[in-house]
């Protein structure tokens, strides 16, 4: 795979290395010599070496703490090129850290290596063949142990050898379904004889799978297909297809035998490849096929979303390598199609009106062209005939005006006449325009009353609120129902009885697998010593702010509230931010306007939706003159439960603009003022406002292995891409870092746009050339690192990377791509910086599910019927070789909890699988936003926010269809051969980025 070149300068670069130099300081050998057993610890590190006893701190109000208690792809290899650009949003501070080798002020040593380490004598791999990812450092022991089921299902290695055949078919085709369709038509002619009975498996494109070998090595044969009715009298079209058949190579089950035994660490992916592509072919001939998964009415009655829109369910297949052997990971699915309505009734119920009587207005018809254009219809005005075809636009006049040439002479027919005499069909609405279908140039007239929307069509556009509301209530399942429709789908499939499977020796069990597991206990957390109770112990995922303040309650002096919502009266406005305020000042924080008045600074001004810019521009200058000067710190702002792109707007013009941190809130909680709604916003105020809200209490004890020994820094990362269908708005990357040691709570943020769809994050490390100071070095990792620098006073000795969204087939290319950036970005602050790294890639988008072995149980399941809080999987289900798990660190609220997978790439600092998993866990109880554990690490789930945040950033114009209007430059723009500029995002406010806005 190509590795990113960087321009060459002075600085010295470090890169990937295999192993930990040998230089490493005395505090890391002996934290290495402890998890390998080696050695005497000392006090401090047999202290470490506990993981998670959480003894109860001493506290009078112990028995009144148990109080109750939120898109990817694979992609071929990427270009990595360096980005000249400057990061948009960072901080240019081009200090540099102390000399490096002298102690740090809490008396430890910081990480040196001896000397300056070239590229080439630190051996960086070549390609992805020639780097491992971190092996399994041993199973996890700590918490209680369980039983779960799990949705894999064992599958028995074939004993029979695969092979792999390439196919070309000649004319070329495009289309899959046709492709099988050829191929289905060979197998029928030609199993018996020339293809020695055997039964292969086809991908639909050039591969062509047996279990053993066929009589021949290369073959052509000539096969006739009979195509669609074309519309007219005479016999039906028949085309004939030469197909080549050649034999390519024999795949190694031998080599994936080793490897499932763990004798290997290269998964033989032909081999499992193969494997999925035979469990599949039966089910791609009976369902639609979408991904990985497969759908039809048939499983279950659709059911409808609304404006001509259905949900379709369907499940997810999949072959996986883990510890117990192959598993068929089988999951239920859900999916939205376009409802096969007869297309007059498809447009009443998208415009959600009439259509039959009344004329369609410029903007029906523009709705209606983009909801049609290349959706499939077919005819319906000729009896059996039903021909098909695909819309590709919408006609300006009605079917009445319509008229078209005959002949060569220019003798003219309308479109009324004309299927009045060639059908006999009579065109009762001639009001309605006709659907154009064909290309331009020879486009064809139908008629909507004449046509019908084909079955099966999947709809990947975005939805409106309604529409997910209702889809949402279709696919939430409780995890009983889910494990029982799991269950049926496998009884269903009948994998015993496809003669597929059969033909290739693989037998499938029918049963979940159970997989040993363990909870891992809830931290204790510290909230401030003058509350009632100065420390909590989470009960189930959850806890509440009754009796506690937050540790580091901030002051808000200067604050202000801006009303967009038309209901909402200022006396109930007014009611609704004092009870706020009292709220925030109950759970810790100062807020005032006057000496001890909680008032905004100037009465609650009203605007309107549309005029959003330049009410804030009114708010803050007289908040200004009012204030003789300074600014405002906070402001609330009330909007319309429906506001469009009110919300984005505000906060592109608030954080880009003005500099101003802000708070919404919706109409439907100003009315009912919830006092559980109250405390979450202001738990959201304070850490918007610099303040901390909670810590772990092992934090605060420095009793958290590999965090409180040394100065720490923890990373998330996070890449969001466009929407399916825009093909030219760039994809959002962001990083956040932990800002506070040894609590590890506070996190800045940084955004960058990038490529459209490129998911390695171009500017964690960049360097480009100034006129005035030569070779400048920068990037999100850099001024990350400074900023941990000036807020702690302390240079980060280990990085732990939280890296999410990055698919299984992604892996090598994020690790070697962006380690290396890291590694670039330390070195370029001193020579000889070069921390420890763990990197951990976070997934959410798996379909593993574990359930409670007995459903029944109360002990062993949440209130919504899921596994507990704390639920770790490390065997079993887990790849054989390297360091994963899977942790449910969430208590389920409704439908079935997914677990998050944690996959370690690199390790330099030696986690033990006890030490990662529970560092995570305890994490995931340090989430700003809410008194409940989260299900992802909330360093990635911030950056998740922080990316999601800067797609607001982008200009009205981007935002909208993705296309540019009047003179705007496009997002795209050409710099050069080959190269693809993106339009930077506007760099967010100093004072809004030192905290944590993007909550």
């Amino acid at each position: 795979m190509p590795i990113r070149q960087m321009k060459e300068n002075s600085e010295q670069h470090f890169v990937i290395k295999p192993q930990v130099q040998n230089s490493m300081t005395q505090v890391q050998k002996n934290q290495k010599n402890l998890q390998n057993g080696k050695g005497p610890p000392t006090q401090n590190e047999s202290q470490n070496a506990k993981i998670n006893q959480h003894n109860s701190p001493p506290s009078k109000n112990r028995g009144r703490r148990r109080g109750r208690g939120g898109r990817k792809s694979d992609q071929s290899d990427i270009p990595m090129r360096p980005s000249s650009r400057p990061c948009t949003i960072v901080e240019k501070s081009m200090s540099e850290f102390p000399a490096i080798g002298k102690p740090v002020e809490n008396g430890s040593v910081s990480v040196e290596n001896g000397g300056n380490v070239c590229a080439m004598d630190m051996g960086f791999p070549s390609s992805s063949k020639s780097l491992r990812f971190a092996p399994r450092p041993g199973f996890g022991q700590a918490g209680t142990k369980c039983i779960v089921k799990a949705n894999h299902f064992f599958a028995q290695l074939p004993e029979k050898d695969l092979n792999q055949y390439d196919v070309t078919i000649t004319p070329e085709v495009v289309s899959r379904s046709l492709n099988r369709s050829i191929m289905a038509e060979l197998v029928k002619l030609y199993k018996e004889s020339d293809l020695g009975m055997r039964l292969p498996a086809y991908d639909g494109r050039k591969c062509l799978y047996t279990a053993g070998e066929l009589p021949f090595t290369s073959r052509e044969f000539n096969i006739k297909i009979v195509g669609e009715d074309d519309g007219m009298n005479g016999p039906k079209r028949e085309r004939e297809y030469k197909v080549v058949i050649k034999f390519v190579a024999r795949a190694n089950l031998h080599h994936l035998g080793q490897f499932l035994s763990g004798k290997c660490a290269d998964a033989p992916q032909e081999a499992l490849q193969i494997l999925d592509i035979v469990l599949r072919e039966l089910s791609t001939k009976k369902y639609c096929a979408v991904g990985r998964s497969f759908f039809s009415p048939d499983i279950r009655k659709p059911q409808r979303l609304g404006e001509g829109l259905e949900s379709w369910c369907g499940f997810y297949q999949s072959i996986r390598p883990t510890q117990m052997g192959l598993s068929l990971n089988i999951d239920m699915s859900s999916a939205v199609f376009i409802e096969p309505l007869p297309v007059i009734e498809y447009i009443a119920q998208l415009l959600g009106k009439d259509v039959f009587s009344r004329i369609l207005s410029d903007s029906d018809r523009v709705k209606i062209k983009k909801a049609l254009r290349g959706v499939k219809v077919e005819v319906t005005h000729r009896g059996n005939v039903r021909r098909k075809y695909r819309v590709s636009g919408l006609t300006s006049q009605p079917t009445r005006e319509l008229v078209f040439p005959v002949d060569d002479d220019s003798n003219m027919k309308s479109v009324v006449e004309y299927f009045q005499e060639m059908y006999g069909f009579t065109i009762q609405h001639t009001h309605l325009p006709c659907l154009q279908v064909g290309n331009q140039k020879k486009a064809n007239y139908l008629p909507m009353e004449a046509c019908k929307i084909v079955e099966g069509q999947r709809y990947t556009k975005r939805l409106n609120e309604k529409q997910i509301t209702s889809l949402l209530k279709v696919t939430c399942q409780r995890p009983k129902d889910r494990e029982n429709d799991i269950l049926q789908t496998v009884r269903k499939n009948a994998y015993d009885e496809d003669p597929y499977a059969e033909e290739f020796g693989i037998k499938i069990s029918e049963k979940l697998a159970c997989v040993e597991a363990r909870i891992l206990p809830a931290p204790w957390l510290k909230y401030h010593d003058t509350g009632k109770e100065k420390d909590c112990l989470p009960q189930v995922g959850q806890w509440n702010m009754m009796n506690k303040k937050m540790i580091n309650g901030s002051t808000v002096s200067r604050w202000a509230c801006i009303n967009f919502s038309r209901s909402v009266q200022e006396s109930v406005a007014r009611g609704f931010c004092n009870e706020l305020a009292q709220m925030c000042q109950i759970s810790g924080m100062v807020i005032f306007h006057n000496e001890y008045n909680p008032e905004p600074v100037i009465p609650i001004y009203s605007a309107r939706p549309e005029h959003v810019e330049k009410a804030l521009k009114h708010v803050c200058n007289a908040a200004s003159n009012k204030l003789k000067g300074k600014e405002l710190e906070l402001l609330l702002v009330i909007l319309p439960d429906s506001n469009g792109s009110l919300y984005g707007d505000l906060k592109r013009i608030c954080e880009t603009d003005l500099g101003l941190i802000t708070q919404c809130c919706l109409t439907k909680h100003v009315f009912k003022i919830n006092k559980q709604y109250l405390a979450n916003v202001a738990l959201k105020i304070n850490v918007k406002m610099g303040g901390r809200n909670t810590v772990l209490l092992d934090a605060i004890s420095c009793r958290i292995p590999l965090v409180s020994d040394i100065p720490t820094i923890i990373f998330g990362a996070d890449v969001t891409h466009p929407e399916n269908g825009e093909d030219s708005s760039p994809s959002i990357a962001a990083v956040v870092a932990s800002q506070d040691w040894p609590e590890v709570t506070k996190y800045a943020g940084l955004v960058c746009a990038q490529a459209h769809r490129q998911e390695l994050i171009q500017d964690l490390f960049k360097t480009w050339h100034d006129p005035v100071r030569g070779t400048v070095s920068g990037g999100m990792i850099r001024d990350l690192l400074i900023s941990f620098r000036k807020a702690t006073g302390q240079k980060p000795q280990r990085i732990i990377f939280y890296r999410d969204g990055v698919s299984e087939g992604q892996f090598y290319q994020v690790l070697l791509y962006e380690l290396d950036a890291i590694r670039k970005a330390c070195a370029s602050l001193e020579p000889n910086y070069q921390p420890p790294v763990t990197f951990v890639i976070v997934q959410k988008r798996h379909h593993t599910r574990l359930f409670a072995n007995n459903h029944k149980d109360r002990s062993s399941i949440d209130k919504s019927g899921n596994i507990l809080p704390g639920t770790v999987v490390d065997s079993k289900i887990c790849h054989p070789t390297e360091f994963d798990f899977y942790l449910c660190s969430h208590a389920g609220i409704q439908g079935t909890s997914r677990p998050a997978h944690y996959h370690v790439l690199w390790d330099e600092n030696h986690f033990t699988a006890d030490g990662i998993q529970s560092l995570t866990n305890n994490l995931c109880y340090t989430y700003a936003r809410c008194t409940r554990s989260v299900s992802v690490v909330p360093p990635a789930y911030y950056a998740h926010l922080a990316a999601f945040r800067a797609r607001f950033y982008m200009e009205p114009d981007l935002q909208e269809n993705n296309s540019t209007g009047g003179s705007q430059p496009s997002v795209r723009a050409t710099r050069g051969a080959g190269e693809v500029g993106v339009r930077p995002l506007p760099a967010v406010k100093d004072n809004v980025k030192r905290v944590m806005f993007y909550c």
